[in-house]
């Protein structure tokens, strides 16, 4: 059983936490500038078969590894939006903003949402129970290498900030993730190394600060 009582277990979520930690919320929608929206995914409508198809995809295959049928990404999603470890979302984006109105406005990303004290990455650094980090998957290609994705994170880094109790923004993307490393990169965002999070899996931990005060440290 996950935290949340249901059979389903997010595998990197932590269940030997405070009751008061696990009373933090997860964390909230965060509001986007358009051209881009963002929305709850709803588990138990055509979202699941949507993400299934997108996970399926060859370059979310390699980057995700998670080619799930859709009752697994069902039940995930529920397990999700009954905890207060994180949030399923779905971005997304009117092409007339980048000249392209033929092709509408159209779901292009999946996003999640997390508390890195409720996540494995808390074995690493000390983290502050508010928070936040993201893990982004793009899946259509017309949003991939026009600047558009960058255009999303730079709005999403605001809106993650607008929750007054946050004090730190982590990316964790695996260490071979060179695509997501240099847009990390590119915003100027420090990391604090890389660590092996399991056997199977090593990352390179990315942070942004509210203010200095609020640099995290690494766990000894």
């Amino acid at each position: 059983m996950n935290p949340t009582e249901t059979p389903y277990v997010i595998a990197r979520e932590l269940t030997d936490i405070s009751d008061e930690l696990r009373a933090v919320p997860a964390p909230p929608l965060p509001a986007l500038p358009a051209p881009f929206d963002i929305r709850t995914v709803d588990a138990d409508g055509a979202d699941a078969e949507l993400l299934t198809e997108w996970m399926n995809r060859p370059h979310l295959i390699e980057s995700w590894e998670q080619p799930w049928p859709v009752e697994l990404r069902r039940q995930n999603l529920r397990a999700q939006l009954a905890g207060t470890y994180s949030r399923p979302c779905i971005v997304g984006y009117d092409f007339a903003a980048a000249g392209r109105p033929e092709l509408g406005r159209r779901d292009i990303a999946y996003l999640e949402l997390y508390r890195p004290a409720k996540d494995e990455i808390a074995r690493i650094y000390h983290a502050d129970p508010y928070d936040v980090a993201f893990h982004l998957a793009t899946a259509d290609p017309e949003a991939i290498g026009r600047g558009i994705m960058f255009a999303f994170v730079s709005g999403l880094l605001a809106g993650i900030f607008a929750e007054s109790n946050c004090r730190r923004i982590l990316v964790e993307p695996d260490h071979r993730n060179v695509a997501v490393r240099r847009m990390t990169e590119r915003f100027g965002v420090p990391d604090l190394g890389e660590f092996d999070i399991r056997p199977d899996r090593r990352i390179k931990l990315y942070y942004l600060p509210r203010t200095p005060a609020d640099i995290p440290t690494v766990r000894q």
